[in-house]
């Protein structure tokens, strides 16, 4: 009799707990498409900083960019990218997965398919801006479908299938929504890029002065922050994968380290220029807010609180460091500040995590172990992206080129590459 009891008692607890994580699973992939469709919107904050950050007469080239990038990167990566990233079995020693399951479509991972589409668009977009002004739309198309196709789903491979064959995931490395890998990979292919291309007519004098080249509208690079830290909640927040129970804690846990970490960037950034220029500057705030969020990413999973505002504090500083360094030592020109804040910070935040990780960290007692592994991670994708990038560019400079010539750049690229301008009206510059 207890036997039967206990088995009638069994039957409804399990249909209830069966309900329970079909009910679970259904909000998983709801939530994954709410953030993907966030992370869809930050393309409009990168277009928006990126042409409030450039001069009018290139407006219209930097629509047309970041377009095509979301136009490309979605088309390239289902075709081939993501089979790449997260295919069958690895090749060539586990440096990539077999491509063979070309134009991926499965109904049982499209939410993925497209979750990971908008993040592959991201990391392209990234060199959009540092290239700004002088660099041949054709070329362009190049360097996005490459990215897209090949660079960023190999370096991709390493870890975010998070299986065994993924060399990254078996160290233990810790990159919870892609500092490294969508916005070092990114950061550091545009660092390539800017320095193959040149800088622009007149920002650095014969004499070694470097002349600023102030953006046309600030509201429109306000903006498109205001944009980017709000799509960011999804970049961040829906790489927990999953919502329900547990995992909506630690969504909402994500979601609260990434806006503290962006916050902190912002006041970091505002009070250092103030203190080193004397007058809190703008762009530089901007920028420290969009370092804050770059630094949090890889992180923002595995660490509390404290770690996150520490986190953006030190990106928020460190971007303005950055771009002086590399605008004024380095002399390569970008325009937006987007080496520094995504290449930089995308590295500083991914090696942070092995400071401030609960579990592991440094400052946790966890030793200098998860440290080294974050490192060299990191170093790995990064070398990766540099390598790929030249490789590419330098065939491409030697073929069809990637600069404009001196009249288009100085008449501007919606002219002479698109035909149009942007405004129908006298805009200074």
């Amino acid at each position: 009799m207890n036997f039967m009891a206990n088995m009638l008692l069994q039957e409804p607890a399990d249909a209830v707990q069966a309900a329970v994580d079909a009910v679970n699973a259904d909000l998983g992939i709801l939530w994954i498409i709410i953030a993907a469709i966030l992370v869809f919107f930050m393309q409009a904050g990168f277009t928006l900083v990126e042409t409030g950050f450039t001069s009018a007469k290139n407006a219209g080239n930097i629509i047309m960019k970041n377009f095509m990038d979301l136009a490309v990167g979605s088309l390239m990566f289902w075709v081939v990218g993501y089979s790449i990233m997260y295919g069958g079995e690895t090749i060539l020693g586990g440096f990539m997965r077999d491509p063979s399951d070309l134009a991926f479509f499965s109904e049982d991972d499209w939410h993925n398919l497209f979750f990971q589409t908008v993040f592959c668009a991201t990391a392209a977009t990234i060199v959009s801006g540092a290239v700004a002004g002088r660099f041949k739309f054709s070329s362009y198309l190049i360097i996005s479908a490459v990215l897209t196709t090949f660079i960023y789903p190999v370096s991709g491979s390493w870890l975010w299938p998070f299986d065994d064959q993924a060399w990254l995931n078996n160290l233990g490395f810790i990159d919870f929504a892609g500092s490294t890998i969508v916005h070092a990979v990114g950061g550091f292919a545009a660092l390539v890029a800017a320095k193959l291309v040149g800088p622009r007519i007149g920002k650095y004098g014969p004499d070694g002065k470097v002349n600023a080249i102030p953006g046309h509208n600030l509201v429109l690079g306000a903006l498109g922050v205001f944009i980017l830290w709000l799509g960011w909640f999804g970049f961040n927040g829906g790489s927990q994968l999953a919502f329900g129970g547990d995992d909506s804690i630690a969504v909402g846990s994500v979601i609260i380290n990434t806006n503290l970490a962006a916050a902190l960037g912002g006041i970091a950034a505002l009070f250092f220029t103030w203190i080193k220029y004397g007058k809190p500057d703008i762009s530089m705030t901007l920028n420290g807010a969009l370092a804050g969020l770059v630094g949090i990413t890889a992180g923002c999973g595995n660490v509390d609180a404290f770690g996150s505002v520490a986190i953006g504090l030190i990106s928020g500083i460190v971007v303005v460091l950055s771009i002086e360094f590399i605008d004024k030592k380095l002399k390569i020109d970008d325009p937006v500040g987007a080496i520094s804040v995504h290449g930089v910070c995308g590295f500083l935040g991914t090696v942070l995590v092995g400071v401030f990780a609960t579990e592991g960290g440094v400052l946790y007692g966890g030793g200098f172990g998860q440290l080294g592994v974050q490192f060299l991670g990191s170093i790995s994708m990064i070398a990766w992206a540099i390598v790929a990038t030249f490789i590419v560019l330098f065939i491409v400079k030697k073929t069809i080129g990637i600069r404009v010539s001196e009249k288009e750049e100085l008449e501007g690229l919606d002219a002479h590459e698109h035909g149009t301008t942007a405004y129908n009206f006298e805009v200074d510059e």
